[in-house]
């Protein structure tokens, strides 16, 4: 790493998720849906959390969103993960989603948000995350 690299942001934790959208995936006027993209995401932290966990989880909170850049088709979409906080029966896991367009050969953010998860049962309740080594 040399002194320039410090102005050119890196996505933060594990690639947990990589899909290209299609044009299934848009709206009457050729964008992204942001739907979509909230859809990838949580899967990307559930997929984190289940790890976390070992067992089932339960998506109870996702904090404010803001869409720095576009998304467009065909790019491949990259969601990281990173674990910020264990509770009693809860996680808190941030999602970076980067993109990489067709012509382009450097990644850029396109959001984040924080998703908060509680682990559960086979019935459905609400208990403990096992204890992290």
């Amino acid at each position: 790493m040399n002194l320039t690299d410090d102005d050119k942001p890196n996505p933060r934790g594990q690639l947990a998720l990589q899909v290209v959208p299609l044009p299934s995936d848009t709206n009457a006027n050729g964008d992204v849906f942001a739907g979509w993209l909230v859809k990838q995401m949580d899967m990307a932290a559930a997929t984190t959390a289940g790890r976390i966990s070992k067992g089932r989880n339960a998506t109870v909170a996702i904090d404010r969103m803001e869409f720095l850049s576009p998304l467009r088709v065909g790019s491949q979409v990259a969601c990281y993960t990173e674990l910020v906080d264990i509770g009693r029966s809860s996680m808190k896991i941030n999602v970076e989603v980067w993109t990489l367009d067709r012509d382009k050969e450097r990644m850029r953010k396109v959001t984040e948000s924080l998703f908060v998860f509680v682990a559960i049962d086979e019935h459905g309740r609400i208990r403990e995350v096992p204890q992290q080594r």
